[in-house]
C-alpha cells in the first residue's frame, strides 16, 4: 500500500467515540501535576489506535526519558479522528495542568477530509496561542502531516508548508513528517492496513525523538 493510499484510508475510518473522549479525560486527570510535563495533543497516531497505551509513540518517549534519568512527565491527550477545530474547542481543558512542552500533532484529519488549509492553520494557530498565553515559557513542537496528491498539487503544497510556515512564525520546532518511513508499509501497520503497530509507532518516537531530545536537554541544564 503506498503511503498515500495509507493516508486515504485513515481519512474514511479515523473516529472519535464517547468512550474514547472519557478515556482520554481520565488518563489526563490521574497524571501528576508537574512543571516539566509534555503534553502530546493529537490525533488516532497519537493516541495509539488499536494499541495498549503503553505501546503509543508518546509512552515511547516517556520510556527514552526515563533511560535518560530527565525531569519530564509525558500526558497523551490523543484523540481518535480529531481535527484541528476539535483540538480547539478543547485545548483549554487540557491545559488546567501547568506544561512545559506542547507537541502538537494535529492536521491529519482536516487534510484527508479536504477542509480548508486557511481554517486548519487558523486553528492550530489559536491552539499555539492559547498555549503560549496560559503558559508563556511552554515549547512548542509542531508535527508536519501530509494529504494525498488527488486533492491537487495547490492544495497538497499549501497543507504540506503550512506546517514549517506555523513553526517558523512562532519560533516552534518541527518534526517534518510524523509518519515518515511508517505511512503505507504494511509491515508497521495494523492488520486494517492504516493505523501504526507498535513497531510503527517505535519509528514514530524516533522521528519525533530527533526534535525533542535536544529540546529537553536544554531545559533539563541549569
Amino acid at each position: 500500500m503506498t503511503r498515500i493510499m495509507y493516508l486515504v484510508l485513515l481519512s474514511c475510518v479515523a473516529h472519535m467515540s464517547g468512550m474514547a473522549l472519557a478515556a482520554a479525560r481520565d488518563h489526563v486527570q490521574e497524571t501528576k501535576p508537574s512543571a516539566h510535563t509534555i503534553l502530546f495533543f493529537g490525533d488516532s497516531l497519537t493516541a495509539g489506535y488499536g494499541l495498549d497505551p503503553a505501546q503509543a509513540f508518546p509512552a515511547v518517549i516517556q520510556e527514552k526519558i526515563k533511560a535518560r534519568g530527565w525531569d519530564f512527565h509525558v500526558i497523551n491527550a490523543g484523540l481518535s479522528g480529531e481535527t484541528t477545530a476539535g483540538g480547539l474547542r478543547r485545548i483549554d481543558w487540557v491545559l488546567q495542568r501547568p506544561i512545559a512542552v506542547l507537541v502538537l500533532a494535529l492536521g491529519a484529519n482536516d487534510g484527508l477530509r479536504g477542509l480548508l488549509v486557511t481554517e486548519a492553520k487558523r486553528n492550530l494557530q489559536a491552539i499555539i496561542d492559547r498555549t503560549k498565553q496560559k503558559y508563556p515559557r511552554a515549547k512548542i513542537v509542531l508535527a508536519g502531516m501530509q494529504v494525498p496528491t488527488n486533492l491537487g498539487r495547490e492544495y497538497t503544497t499549501s497543507f504540506r508548508t503550512m506546517f514549517p510556515e506555523l513553526a517558523a512564525a512562532n519560533n516552534a520546532l518541527l518534526i517534518p513528517f510524523l509518519l515518515e518511513g511508517v505511512g503505507g508499509v504494511s509491515a508497521l501497520n495494523l492488520p486494517d492496513g492504516i493505523h501504526p503497530n507498535p513497531a510503527g509507532h517505535q519509528i514514530i518516537a524516533e522521528n519525533v525523538w530527533r526534535v525533542l531530545a535536544p529540546l529537553l536537554q536544554s531545559l533539563q541544564e541549569p
